[in-house]
C-alpha cells in the first residue's frame, strides 16, 4: 500500500512567520498523534524561477508575504481519513484555530489530498 500526502500552499505575512511557526509546531504533534508519519513546513525560499509558474503566484503572495508549502504524510488514504475526522473533533485543534485566526487567510491555502505515484 502506498503512502497518501495532505499538501497545503498559503501565503503568510512576514511579520508574523514566527508565530505561524509556533503554531505549526503545535499543529505538527496533533497531526503526529493522529497518525501522520510526517508533518513538514517549508517556508518559501528559492521561488523565482524562469519560463515557470512560480509559486509565489500560485499562492496569491504579496510582497510582505512567504509561501508555506507544508505536508502530512499518511501510511493509507483510510488512514488519512480517519485521521481527518479526528483532528477535527480534537480539542486541541479547536483551540489552535482559535489562537490563529488573524495569523493567515485560510481562503488564500490550497489543500489537496495525494497518492504517492513514486517513493524512492
Amino acid at each position: 500500500m502506498s503512502q497518501y500526502i495532505d499538501g497545503f500552499v498559503l501565503p503568510v505575512p512576514k511579520d508574523k512567520l514566527e508565530a505561524y511557526k509556533a503554531a505549526a509546531t503545535k499543529a505538527a504533534a496533533i497531526w503526529k498523534d493522529h497518525g501522520a508519519l510526517e508533518y513538514r513546513e517549508c517556508v518559501g525560499d528559492d521561488l523565482e524561477i524562469a519560463d515557470q509558474v512560480p509559486f509565489t503566484k500560485l499562492a496569491g503572495a504579496q510582497p510582505d508575504e512567504h509561501v508555506i508549502f507544508a505536508y502530512a504524510v499518511y501510511p493509507s488514504r483510510q488512514v488519512r481519513d480517519e485521521a481527518n475526522k479526528k483532528l477535527m473533533e480534537d480539542p486541541r485543534m479547536k483551540e489552535l484555530c482559535q489562537e490563529t485566526e488573524g495569523l493567515f487567510d485560510y481562503k488564500r491555502m490550497a489543500y489537496g489530498g495525494f497518492r504517492t505515484l513514486l517513493y524512492k
